[in-house]
Order: C-alpha cells, then structure tokens, then sequence
C-alpha cells in the first residue's frame, strides 16, 4: 500500500531562498539534528543539483538507518524531486513545490511511500510511520522557513 500526505508551509523568504534552502545538505543536517542524520556519501555538504545522490546515516525509533535518495527532476526555483535509491523503504518520492506572492512563499511538499512491512503491518504503515514522517517533514520545513542558516 502506497502512503502518502502532503504538507504546505508559508514563510516571507524568497522563493529562490527557499528553494536552496531546501536542497541544502547542510540545512537538512542542521533540521534532522535530534535524528542524529548525517551526509555519509554522494553529495555530503552544500546544494544538491539534479542527478546527484546523498547517502544519509540517521537514528529513527532507536534503529540505525541508511538511505540514498536522488534528485530525479529539477526546475529551480520551481520544484525538485527525490527518490530512494536504497534504503528502508520499498519506495519513498518526496516532491517539492514553490510558488510566490507578494507575501512570501508557499512550499509544498508531497510525500509517497510503501514501507517494507508485509500486510500485517499496513495499519502501522500509514498511522504509525506515516504520522512519524510528516511530523518529521513539518519540523524541518519550520527550520528551513526560519532559520538563518541553509546554504
């Protein structure tokens, strides 16, 4: 079963500031600090561009955890795409989406993902994991929306 959810977050930076913000690796360290999430291989510091890969090593539910995702589509400022490549999902897609107005920036962010459970686990899947990952996502679009740091 495919989860998915979306989160939309509004700050007064500009659409390019965010949009760099948000392919940061060292912005993504700084958001991801409690989970311990570290740039181990690929693209390991600065701004992540189309084709590139980063291996993140990171803490989740007190399990050690290793995922390389790619950008597999890019038109900046506008959107970019990643997607695991390896890792602890069947499938994980994570689009992100800006736009401008006269007040700021909107980002959206579009999460799917399938976790390796079996059907047993599917009810974990989308309430457990799913509402883990969109706190998640929620958190590090506040960081990147606020903080000074970021590219």
């Amino acid at each position: 079963m495919t989860v998915s959810f979306v989160c939309t977050t509004r700050t007064s930076l500009p659409k390019a500031e965010l949009f760099d913000r948000a392919r940061s690796i060292d912005a993504h360290k700084g958001s991801m600090a409690r989970s311990r999430e570290e740039a181990v291989a690929g693209v390991t510091s600065g701004l992540i561009s189309l084709g590139e890969e980063v291996t993140w090593r990171a803490w989740h539910f007190g399990i050690p955890l290793r995922m390389t995702s790619r950008i597999t589509e890019m038109e900046s400022p506008n959107y970019f795409v990643d997607e695991q490549v390896s890792g602890p999902f069947r499938r994980f897609r994570h689009v992100h989406e800006f736009s401008e107005d006269p007040d700021g920036t909107t980002m959206v962010d579009r999460i799917e993902f399938q976790a390796p459970f079996g059907p047993v686990g599917r009810l974990a899947e989308k309430l457990v994991l799913g509402r883990y990952l969109k706190k998640l996502i929620e958190g590090r679009n506040q960081y990147l929306a606020k903080s000074s740091e970021g590219g």
